[in-house]
């Protein structure tokens, strides 16, 4: 089963508590960022579960790109609120054409 992270402001916390993140969960902002670049959206969140299967760090936020061909075709993920500020800044700039997917 993958971990289970809360906000702390911007800082990450673990949390064992099922019940006391679900609760947390469901009222929490989780929101990055979100950005309209035409009529594509790029939206970073906190996901809260762990997606990293394997070795390394959490992965906890995630950035997509709604709008495109293949919803979901753009999808990233990361460990740490300033890292997904940055991931964030990479999608639209992907999108503006300042930088290549």
């Amino acid at each position: 089963m993958s971990q289970k992270y809360i906000l702390d402001g911007h800082k990450t916390r673990r949390c064992n508590d099922t019940v006391k993140w679900a609760q947390w969960f469901e009222i929490a902002d989780r929101r990055v960022a979100e950005t309209m670049v035409g009529d594509k959206r790029v939206s970073t969140v906190f996901i809260g579960l762990d997606h990293q299967f394997g070795d390394g760090p959490p992965l906890i936020f995630e950035t997509m790109i709604f709008g495109l061909a293949n919803d979901g075709e753009y999808q990233t993920r990361c460990g740490t609120w300033e890292e997904a500020e940055e991931m964030h800044r990479a999608a639209v700039s992907t999108l503006t054409g300042e930088a290549k997917p």
